[in-house]
């Protein structure tokens, strides 16, 4: 078996410096494009993702439903109690009130069911047959929620008189839902009159809706949905949607400059979803699911931690440390400038020149070390725009079987046709583990961006990747150990601080806790349990071990005690909890909830997967010392018959792991049984 030639995706045949230049000054100019875009959508039109929520969105292909800008958390029954228990906690009313007619009372019963699914046919929360046309109310004590329906299919004098009452109470509703036109076009055969009317009575709102949202309660009005004409009953056909167009046209003109909320989402939730209306004027389960969804992103989202929640959701409070941080990096960032412009100044004068003195060096250093942390900040600075504002518009992750091969397609052919021979022969040499770190990297950030964590087989294999990456870890740390024999405290944070530099300086800026960026947490707890296990005396290196054999047998106590200890920490989550939340080291290993069970699950799927990698790393330096390989040089390692069985092996590893992962049934059985076989592939 050959050697594999080192594949740089950066770079060409000969001379990969100008690909990779030429990538870079595309990379920047696209970051400049979108920055330039934002700012321009910022500057006209400011940003409010709950006007996005409101007012626009698609169906993605799984037929969810996306806004526009911002990102729709799907809220559970558990996760709408969750919210509504934390405000009625904080003394706040839960009161929504639904007005209008049957469509309205079509969303109130939708909403009630979408907390109350068991009691779905219950008089308490449906009425019979001969009530449709009243009012309909619901209660829960323990929530303090107050869920309203009244009927007024008209904006009439009932309607207008509801507001009236609403304005003048000290605390009003909530949310106050409303929407009427239907009944309109219906009793008045398209009438002329019964639009101007319309028009009239919804000006009579006006003043009651501004002096309600003053209030700090929200007043929607919901534009009418299109109607299924083919479905329509015969005694609804002149409900047509270019009346409804024009009702809706009407309330526009009337309520954009009112404190009204012009629901227009829902109109287009309906518009996708014409075929599941049963009478072409109701709307279907996905529709009435969606419009529910929309109001408790609306009402919830400022209030609750949702990653995935960011319509509606204001901007976090900027904290002390998050301030400090950001002033260092901007003082960097200022003194950087100082000195390329001082540089700029001495070239244009003829003074340029470069110092032969230690001063001169020092100067050097502080420019290298300030130009640094330049960058740095500019980066963090992009990252808290990206990640903690509005600025940048945001989208729900879908994965669609393109939007994941594409990508993936296109790094395989950047590695098959750009290619670099390598000056090293050994058996997974720098250069090898380095390029197979990178592109295991793009795959795992395709793998994050397209949302594929919901495909089984994708996801196992991608758990494979980040195995491997911890297997080169441990690999990669044992080799150096022990040709090296280096396990001073120097080397130690040195690979602590290369690991986490990065990590840190985002949980500063970004105000989360060190668990968030979870790959770091994990690569740098292994580390140092490999650390552990070689630095501990008897020390074991190639010197010591070749000058006395006894050595062999620490090495072997020092796996069997390491497997020990990771084992008898499986055996027991309670023992695991009680030594990973012990103080001070407690803020390293839980969430922003206080919570480690996030942890618990990253440490035990890959809990032997550096322990595998320094298992291998043992058996190829000793077959290296034994001469049972030499890879000193450029020939074949093996015989063809030997290459050519353990490529045969090899395929039939990775070929049993996908077969593996197609057959197990859910995440929860592949996942207890990936940490016996990932050594396989």
């Amino acid at each position: 078996m050959k050697k594999q030639r080192k594949i740089k995706i950066s770079g060409t045949l000969n001379n990969p410096a100008p690909l990779s230049a030429r990538n870079g000054l595309i990379s920047k100019s696209l970051v400049y494009i979108q920055f330039s875009y934002n700012s321009s959508v910022f500057i006209t039109f400011r940003i409010d993702s709950c006007k996005w929520l409101l007012s626009d969105g698609r169906y993605k292909g799984d037929q969810e439903w996306q806004p526009y800008g911002c990102m729709m958390h799907q809220y559970s029954q558990t996760d709408t109690r969750r919210c509504l228990r934390y405000l009625a906690f904080w003394g706040k009313h839960n009161h929504f009130v639904f007005i209008g007619d049957s469509r309205m009372r079509q969303l109130y019963l939708a909403f009630l069911h979408h907390l109350y699914p068991q009691q779905e046919n219950t008089s308490t929360m449906a009425p019979p047959p001969d009530r449709l046309h009243s009012d309909q109310s619901f209660g829960d004590s323990k929530l303090r929620l107050h869920v309203q329906f009244i009927w007024s299919p008209y904006v009439s004098k009932r309607m207008i008189g509801e507001f009236q009452q609403w304005k003048n109470e000290n605390e009003p509703p909530s949310v106050i839902v409303a929407g009427s036109a239907t009944w309109y076009i219906k009793e008045s055969n398209t009438s002329v009159h019964a639009l101007e009317e319309y028009s009239l009575n919804l000006t009579r709102l006006v003043q009651a809706i501004d002096t309600i949202s003053a209030k700090r309660s929200r007043v929607l009005w919901t534009l009418q949905e299109p109607v299924n004409t083919e479905k329509l009953h015969p005694a609804r056909a002149m409900i047509t949607n270019e009346q409804i167009d024009m009702y809706n046209k009407a309330a526009m003109e009337i309520l954009q400059h009112s404190a009204a909320q012009l629901w227009s989402s829902a109109r287009l939730v309906a518009q996708g979803n014409l075929e599941e209306m049963q009478d072409g004027i109701h709307q279907g389960p996905l529709a009435l699911k969606h419009d529910t969804q929309i109001l408790l992103n609306m009402y919830c989202n400022d209030h609750m931690n949702f990653n995935d929640g960011t319509c509606c959701s204001s901007a976090e409070p900027y904290t002390t440390l998050q301030v400090v941080t950001f002033s260092i990096l901007s003082v960097s960032a200022v003194m950087s400038l100082v000195l390329v412009l001082r540089d700029w100044i001495e070239r244009l004068r003829g003074r340029a020149y470069t110092p032969l003195n230690d001063v001169g060096k020092h100067q050097s250093d502080t420019y290298v070390l300030v130009t640094a942390l330049a960058r740095m900040g500019i980066i963090m600075a992009y990252f808290f725009l990206c990640d903690r504002t509005n600025f940048f518009m945001k989208e729900n992750k879908y994965f669609s079987q393109v939007s994941f091969w594409l990508p993936f397609g296109y790094v395989f052919a950047l590695g098959l046709f750009f290619t670099e021979d390598s000056r090293f022969t050994k058996v997974l040499h720098r250069d090898q583990t380095d390029e197979w770190k990178g592109w295991m990297q793009l795959v795992i950030l395709i793998y994050h961006m397209t949302g594929a964590s919901g495909i089984l087989p994708i996801y196992m294999h991608i758990r494979v990747l980040v195995s491997a990456y911890l297997f080169l870890s441990g690999y990669g740390h044992f080799c150096y150990f022990w040709q090296r024999g280096d396990a001073g405290l120097v080397r130690f944070f040195q690979v602590l601080f290369r690991l986490n530099f990065m990590t840190v300086t985002l949980c500063l800026c970004m105000n989360r806790p060190y668990q968030f960026y979870y790959f770091v947490p994990l690569v740098s707890f292994w580390f140092l349990m490999v650390y552990l296990v070689l630095a501990l005396p008897p020390q074991v290196t190639a010197a010591s071990s070749e000058s006395n054999p006894l050595h062999y047998l620490y090495l072997v106590l020092k796996f069997v005690g390491l497997f020990s200890v990771i084992t008898i920490l499986y055996m027991s989550e309670v023992f695991f909890e009680k030594v990973f939340v012990t103080r001070p080291w407690k803020a390293l290993f839980v969430t922003t909830d206080d919570d480690i069970h996030e942890w618990w699950f990253r440490w035990k799927l890959d809990r032997y997967s550096i322990s595998y990698g320094m298992v291998f790393a043992v058996a190829y330096l000793l077959a290296q010392r034994y001469n049972f390989l030499d890879d000193n040089n450029h020939s074949n390692l093996f015989s063809p018959g030997i290459a050519l069985s353990a490529t045969l092996a090899s395929i039939i590893g990775m070929g049993s792991y996908t077969t593996f992962s197609f057959l197990c049934r859910n995440k929860l059985e592949c996942n207890e049984i990936h940490s016996y076989t990932v050594f396989v592939p």
